[in-house]
């Protein structure tokens, strides 16, 4: 869905229309990433317009960032005691 949002915003109906998935599916997953702010919604009339939320993209990305960083170095924490480990047997 938010692959299908970079070209700018779309009604939900309309992304749910190319998915193999029920429109209730479509919904709830919708739901989900607008309440993690990776998009918003905007009710016109009946329609459900949806489109990417920046500043929630650009705070998961910081998110990731953090996690890549602490776990590269608790790998590389781990590969530096594995190899002397190796060297000291």
């Amino acid at each position: 869905m938010l692959r299908a949002l970079r070209g700018g915003e779309a009604r939900i109906t309309d992304l749910a229309r190319d998915e193999p998935v029920s429109f209730a599916a479509i919904a709830r997953h919708a739901s989900v990433l607008e309440n993690a702010g990776l998009i918003r919604r905007d009710v016109r009339g009946r329609d459900h317009w949806l489109s990417m939320e920046p500043a929630g993209l650009e705070r998961a990305q910081r998110w990731i960032d953090e996690q890549t960083s602490f776990w590269q170095e608790r790998a590389d924490l781990l590969v530096e005691r594995l190899s002397r480990r190796r060297r000291s047997q």
